[in-house]
């Protein structure tokens, strides 16, 4: 971990330390849990609370408004609420050693981090599959996409990260023929779906999570309290079906057991969710999703393989294929007239 990670993950224990318990109360508390550490959130846990520093490079007022809307009435039962908005900020200590005495070698420190605070939920238990909330994730799901939006809000960021994903790959393996079906699986994908132009109209005006997986649950209040979705920093307005992209996927590429992708569908379809018909093939709808949710996630595996030095594991080489597979089929499955 660099100096600048080391003080961010300081900070944050401290702030999060501070707002557990109060100044006057004797503290026999654990040492801050670091919860995650990427370059797109650092999150940090002290007691009951939890204080994440988002991207240094992140539009504040975006932002904000994907605060205000976990925070919205309308979505209580839904988003798990922030206990503040994204006032505060990090900025990470001056490597020349100290305002006046500038090196003329070092680079500028980097940008304030903008700073939010949440109750603390309890997570998705990864050493239990069977016990894996599929089925509340849909219905979460589907009551997210049914809600209008309160205000008016950014778009929905999924293809932005697809995009995001397969320039860190370029960048990662330059002229890498490993990347080559990913690459092919990236350019079959509508223009929509690579972040290039907007949504078909017919499908952009949903209220949408962005970024749904498993890790996006807890339970609240802890432990055993109601799931809800939680990390809003891609939410927006865009195509529901997105939001069920990502186990499609898996499903597709045999990742995901059919009864866990069923039990998914049906909960999801049960609580009236838009993004699928209620009684057809839903495949025409998710088709694109998961062609590009498939290509972001083998983005992210040889990324991730690279800078570890090692080969991909089954997983992701699954995805990976998966890719390849998505280069062959018929160009009508992956191409709407509407892009």
């Amino acid at each position: 971990m660099t100096t600048t990670q080391t003080s961010v993950v300081q900070d944050l224990g401290t702030l999060a330390h501070r707002l557990s318990h109060s100044a006057r109360a004797r503290c026999v508390c654990e040492p801050p849990q670091v919860l995650a550490d990427r370059p797109d959130g650092t999150v940090v846990r002290s007691g009951a609370i939890v204080a994440k520093a988002h991207a240094a490079d992140t539009d504040h007022e975006a932002l904000a408004a994907r605060i205000a809307l976990a925070a919205a009435p309308q979505l209580t039962g839904i988003l798990l609420p922030p206990l503040t908005g994204p006032g505060q900020s990090l900025t990470a200590p001056d490597p020349s050693g100290g305002p006046g005495h500038p090196g003329p070698s070092e680079p500028p420190a980097p940008a304030p981090r903008p700073v939010t605070l949440w109750p603390l939920g309890t997570p998705v238990d990864p050493t239990n599959p069977e016990a894996a909330p599929w089925a509340e994730a849909a219905v979460l799901l589907a009551r997210l996409h049914r809600t209008e939006p309160p205000f008016r809000l950014p778009a929905m960021r999924g293809p932005a990260k697809a995009a995001r994903a397969v320039a860190r790959m370029r960048a990662a393996l330059p002229g890498d023929p490993a990347v080559r079906p990913v690459l092919a699986g990236w350019r079959a994908l509508p223009a929509w779906a690579r972040g290039e132009v907007p949504a078909p109209a017919r499908r952009a005006g949903f209220l949408c999570h962005g970024d749904l997986h498993l890790g996006q649950l807890v339970r609240h209040p802890a432990p055993d309290g109601p799931w809800l979705l939680i990390d809003v920093d891609d939410a927006g307005t865009g195509d529901p079906a997105w939001d069920l992209g990502r186990p499609a996927a898996w499903y597709a590429a045999g990742l995901l057991a059919p009864e866990d992708w069923f039990a998914f569908l049906d909960a999801y379809r049960s609580a009236g969710g838009p993004a699928v018909p209620a009684d057809a093939d839903p495949w025409p709808e998710l088709d694109v999703p998961a062609r590009a949710l498939t290509v972001q996630t083998a983005a992210l595996a040889l990324t991730k393989c690279a800078v570890e030095q090692r080969h991909p594991d089954d997983h992701e080489q699954l995805m990976i294929e998966s890719c390849a597979r998505i280069a062959t089929l018929p160009p009508e499955l992956a191409a709407d007239p509407a892009s």
